[in-house]
């Protein structure tokens, strides 16, 4: 099946050919998708997306008139299709549901720990044969109380994490996770109280219209006086000038993000011999107890091998049109 690969990395390149194994004919482009690049999908029937690029309806509506009839996500979020544009124009679209949530989570507590045990700062230090231990004190994480919001997959392996560290956990969620509370003791109760009680603050849930800008200037008003906050999932989870001014205030005292709201032409890419555009993300980047990552959590040999694969295996599902209510990758409007 002919299929074009939009934004596709160097750092995948090996991992989707490999899985193809020349079973579809890949178009594989470092472009993202957008009203200007759409027509590069001209010739074939799918295409596969990453999450910055641009499915909005009216992009949707050109790919549909190229005649495109699947989306392949290489991304467990959709938040950048527009669903109901595609069920209406009867364009298929599936998901990688889950890669690795080890992945995400483990680089969460890496940031946790480089901010915590200020390990940028001790490097940089080091290489300027400057050995002072002057302003590198941490703190212990043992009976540290962690409010985990999003206790799915993700959610779930940092739980267990942190319980090795000795924290006290607190998680809101749709859903108890009756196994999180019998093996780890987790309370489960709501964003005020994480808020207001826990040390460390890290998300892991979607991006929802009900979730924009969950931690926003009324939440941050009640956490405690230096709080650690950790975003591994959406940008648009957090408001980020709301952010910078806890930074200000010293109410937030670390901030570890791999995600941006306004990523999107920013992240994955080299601008190195640009002038920074975004003044948020300039602003950000000027604080030291400040740590940014470019939506890397994701990047490991295991994930990146479970997202090709899984690809290949939609795209095979939408060849053979073996699609069913049991297909669990295929995202189905208001039944996802």
């Amino acid at each position: 099946m002919k299929t074009t690969i939009f934004s596709t990395h160097k750092f995948e390149e090996q991992y989707l050919i490999k899985a193809n194994n020349g079973k579809h004919q890949l178009k594989l482009l470092e472009n993202r998708l957008t009203e200007d690049t759409v027509i590069l999908a001209t010739g074939s029937i799918a295409i596969s997306l990453f999450t910055s690029d641009d499915a909005s309806a009216h992009v949707i509506e050109k790919l549909s008139a190229l005649g495109i009839k699947y989306i392949a996500l290489r991304t467990a979020g959709y938040n950048n299709v527009a669903l109901e544009k595609a069920t209406e124009l009867g364009i298929q679209i599936s998901r990688v549901p889950a890669y690795s949530p080890y992945a995400i989570a483990e680089h969460a507590i890496a940031l946790i720990l480089a901010l915590n045990r200020k390990l940028i700062k001790a490097n940089n230090r080091v290489h300027e044969q400057n050995f002072s231990l002057n302003g590198l004190t941490g703190f212990d994480l043992n009976g540290k109380t962690v409010g985990i919001i999003g206790t799915g997959k993700i959610g779930a392996v940092m739980v267990k994490i942190l319980d090795g560290f000795g924290c006290k956990i607190l998680a809101q969620d749709i859903v108890a996770d009756k196994n999180l509370i019998h093996l780890y003791g987790v309370q489960y109760t709501d964003c005020e109280t994480i808020c207001k009680q826990s040390d460390i603050i890290s998300l892991h849930l979607p991006l929802t219209p009900s979730s924009k800008y969950l931690i926003n200037k009324q939440h941050i008003s009640l956490m405690k006086q230096g709080v650690m906050l950790i975003n591994t999932s959406r940008g648009g989870l957090i408001d980020t000038k709301a952010v910078i001014d806890g930074l200000k205030t010293k109410k937030i005292g670390y901030f570890g993000m791999d995600v941006y709201e306004e990523e999107e032409g920013l992240f994955f890419e080299d601008h190195s011999e640009d002038i920074l555009q975004d003044d948020v993300i300039a602003r950000l980047m000027t604080f030291n107890n400040v740590l940014i990552t470019s939506h890397q959590a994701f990047l490991t040999e295991t994930a990146l091998t479970n997202i090709a694969e899984t690809t290949v295996y939609n795209l095979d599902c939408f060849e053979k049109q073996k699609i069913s209510g049991n297909e669990v990758n295929i995202i189905v409007l208001n039944n996802n």
